[in-house]
C-alpha cells in the first residue's frame, strides 16, 4: 500500500491544479464548479477537453449553454458516438446470415425483402460522455439547469426517443466565468468542489499542443501539414492516471483513518461556519458530507493512510466559496436584539467567503 500510495503521491505532484480538481471527482465520483476570468473560458474549456484525454484517457463533451439553451440541446450536448456495433447494422446483419448458412447450421429462413435499405430503424449508439464540460451553465434556464440536477442526482439522462445512462466513470463540470450569477440552489449545492483558475496559473496542456503544432508548421510546408484540431488530439504514450490507477486510489481513499480529535475539529470547523455573522446559508447536510469525503480523499493524494488537520483545513476551502452565501446587514442575527443597522454595515464592508473560510479557520482550535 505504501508503494502504490508512494507512487501516486509523486504522480499528483506533477499535477495543475486543474488536473488535480477533475482527479478528485473521479476518484470520489463528485462534480465540480470551474470559475476563471471571462475572456479565457473558451481556453480553459480547450483544456479540460485535453486533460480528459492526455491525462486520463475519457470521452468528453462540450455544452455552450444560454438563455435559449432548450433540453434538447443540453442532451444531445452531453453525448459522443459509441463505438460498439450497431447489432442491426448491415455489416452485422451479413455476418449473422453468413454464421446461419454454414455447413451444419439450421436452414435460414426466407426474410421478405425490406424496401429501406435498413431492415430496421438504427438504434440510437450515442452515449454520455465520461467528463462533460458545460460552458456558462449558469446562464441557462430553470428548466435545463434541473435537467442538469437529475443527471448528476440519477445518473441518466430522459430524451424524447432514448434514456442515456452515464458511464463510470462521469464528471459533470460547469464552467462559468467569474464574478456571473450563481447556480440554482439546489443543484449549486450538489457540486462537490469549486476551483478558481486564475490566468497567471496557465493552460500547460492546451499550450503544450500550441507549441507542438508550432514546430510542425515551422518544419513542413502547409501543403503536407495535416492539423489535428484539439478535440481528437490523442497522447502519445501512457497516460497519467488510467483506470486501473483510478480504481487503486479510490481502494486507498476507502482505507483512509481519522482520529477522533480530528473528526472533532472537523465538526466544531462546521459549527463555527454555520454561526458566523457573516453566513445566511450554504452550510448544509450535503456541503457537510462533501467535506467528510473530500478530507478522506485528500490523504492518499499525499501519500497518508490518515486524515490530518492541514488537510480538513486545505477541504473547507475546497468545499464552502460556491455554497456560502453573505447575509445583508439589514439580516443580519444581532439586529433582532437591537444592534446599530450603521455598525452592522461598517463590519460587513467588504467581507468576501473567503474572509468567512480563512476566520473560522483561525477560529477553531486545531488539535495537536
Amino acid at each position: 500500500m505504501e508503494d502504490v500510495g508512494d507512487r501516486i503521491a509523486d504522480k499528483v505532484q506533477a499535477l495543475s491544479d486543474t488536473e488535480l480538481a477533475v482527479l478528485l471527482c473521479l476518484i470520489t465520483e463528485q462534480h465540480c464548479i470551474i470559475e476563471t476570468e471571462k475572456h479565457i473560458v473558451d481556453d480553459l474549456d480547450q483544456e479540460i477537453r485535453l486533460i480528459a484525454l492526455k491525462v486520463f484517457g475519457l470521452t468528453w463533451a462540450g455544452l455552450e449553454c444560454g438563455e435559449n439553451t432548450t433540453l434538447d440541446d443540453f442532451g444531445t450536448g452531453i453525448l459522443v458516438n459509441d463505438d460498439a456495433d450497431d447489432y442491426f447494422s448491415v455489416e452485422n446483419l451479413a455476418s449473422r446470415d453468413e454464421a446461419i448458412a454454414r455447413p451444419g447450421s439450421p436452414k435460414k429462413p426466407e426474410r421478405r425483402m425490406s424496401k429501406s435499405p435498413r431492415p430496421f430503424t438504427p438504434l440510437d449508439c450515442r452515449r454520455i460522455a465520461n467528463i462533460v464540460v458545460a460552458k456558462n451553465l449558469n446562464k441557462a434556464s430553470p428548466q435545463v439547469q434541473v435537467q442538469a440536477l437529475e443527471l448528476i442526482r440519477g445518473k441518466r439522462n430522459f430524451a424524447r426517443t432514448a434514456v442515456h445512462a452515464a458511464p463510470r466513470p462521469f464528471l459533470f463540470v460547469a464552467l462559468n466565468a467569474s464574478g456571473t450569477a450563481r447556480l440554482s440552489n439546489h443543484l449549486n449545492d450538489q457540486f462537490f468542489i469549486s476551483h478558481r483558475h486564475k490566468e497567471e496559473d496557465g493552460l500547460p496542456n492546451l499550450e503544450e499542443l500550441q507549441a507542438k503544432e508550432a514546430v510542425v508548421e515551422g518544419n513542413a510546408s502547409t501543403s503536407s501539414v495535416v492539423h489535428s484540431p484539439p478535440d481528437i488530439e490523442k497522447r502519445n504514450g501512457k497516460l497519467m492516471f488510467s483506470l486501473e490507477e483510478l480504481k487503486e486510489l479510490t481502494e486507498l481513499v476507502g482505507k483512509v483513518r481519522i482520529g477522533s480529535e480530528v473528526r472533532a475539529y472537523l465538526h466544531n470547523i462546521v459549527v463555527f461556519m454555520r454561526l458566523h455573522r457573516a453566513v445566511a446559508g450554504g452550510i448544509s447536510a450535503m456541503a457537510t458530507r462533501h467535506f467528510n469525503t473530500l478530507s478522506y480523499a485528500l490523504a492518499p493524494l499525499h501519500g497518508l493512510s490518515y486524515i490530518t488537520p492541514s488537510l480538513v483545513a486545505l477541504a473547507a476551502r475546497k468545499i464552502y466559496p460556491h455554497r456560502i452565501i453573505i447575509t445583508l446587514p439589514e439580516n443580519e442575527r444581532s439586529m433582532q436584539w437591537g444592534s446599530s443597522l450603521d455598525a452592522v454595515k461598517a463590519v460587513l464592508e467588504g467581507v468576501t467567503v473567503e474572509d468567512v473560510i480563512e476566520e473560522v479557520l483561525q477560529s477553531v482550535e486545531v488539535p495537536l
